[in-house]
């Protein structure tokens, strides 16, 4: 039976949220770049999916260049028309894969933006005080920073997750899968200051119990805008450059401190939740310091010690 390109959309759609449990905002990015390739297919007068061939694919890939598109917003878009042509062989409404062997737009990996070990100091510092939002910002902190975590992860945090004994958190991350990460003595103190002192005070402006570890003002669920706008104020706070902060940056200073220090990048991979060890490997990039002593210590016209004053 032929099958028109929307409902072939809304199939696909449905199936990336059930079967591999996407966030609606990653299934509403691939519903744009589909929308995209419909246009591209209206172009062609091409109506049904089963007529879809490699051209349409390459005129579709041609057309996102013109426009001037970043190559990471290409590459995305590849990506999903590939995903999309390869669901409708997998069903059977389309007799080959017009996606075979066709090739991404290649784009560079930027190093990760990090903090100073001293910068993530003075923001856990700015977290010193009693009132009730500083003690979870604190217990907050520690654990992105300690823990590695998404921030849709630690925002998501049942009060369930966290094993104090045991000495970890238990994640739910991309794709619904769990993962154990171990958090340090830090990091659970903080945890059980903000339970006994902070949370029952923002419980008790709630009309109902929330599950949620971490509550909002109001009582409710933090939610990654809140704590977004609460990172920037600890930061402007520290004498930190807010714009150099964000919790997507804390991961990367957690990632980096365990590289740095010899963790094993496999482990890290693990912690991190990555798919991909390739995604991992980003963090062995070293700092011109670091690199500078390398030289100092070992290379034969070296001092023969690291960090010699200049």
């Amino acid at each position: 039976m032929a099958v028109e390109m929307a409902p072939a959309v809304d199939a696909f759609l449905r199936h990336l949220a059930v079967e591999r449990g996407l966030r609606p905002n990653t299934l509403e990015a691939y519903g744009r770049d589909l929308a995209r390739f419909a246009e591209q297919l209206d172009r062609d007068e091409i109506r049904y999916v089963h007529a879809i061939e490699r051209r349409h694919l390459t005129a579709f890939l041609d057309a996102i260049e013109r426009e001037g598109l970043t190559a990471r917003s290409r590459a995305r878009m590849a990506v999903s028309v590939r995903r999309f042509v390869r669901h409708l062989v997998a069903t059977g409404r389309l007799a080959e894969d017009p996606s075979e062997g066709l090739g991404t737009p290649r784009m560079g990996r930027p190093l990760p933006k990090v903090l100073r070990p001293d910068e993530t100091e003075a923001l856990l510092a700015a977290t010193a005080g009693d009132d009730p939002l500083e003690v979870r910002d604190r217990a907050m902190l520690e654990v992105l920073y300690g823990a590695g975590l998404r921030v849709s992860e630690l925002v998501g945090l049942p009060l369930a997750a966290v094993d104090a004994r045991a000495g970890w958190v238990r994640v739910v991350g991309k794709g619904r899968k769990e993962r154990i990460v171990p958090v340090g003595e830090p990091a659970l103190l903080a945890i059980e200051r903000y339970l006994h002192e902070a949370r029952p005070v923002l419980l008790g402006k709630a009309k109902r119990s929330v599950d949620a570890l971490f509550l909002g003002r109001r009582g409710r669920a933090m939610t990654r805008q809140n704590f977004f706008q609460r990172l920037r104020a600890l930061a402007q706070r520290a004498g930190v450059p807010a714009e150099r902060v964000s919790p997507h940056v804390l991961r990367h200073a957690f990632a980096t401190d365990l590289v740095e220090g010899g963790a094993d990048l496999r482990a890290v991979q693990t912690m991190l939740g990555h798919a991909d060890l390739s995604s991992t490997q980003i963090y062995t990039h070293v700092s011109g310091g670091r690199l500078r002593d390398l030289v100092e210590e070992h290379h034969p016209r070296g001092s023969g010690r690291p960090g010699r004053k200049r």
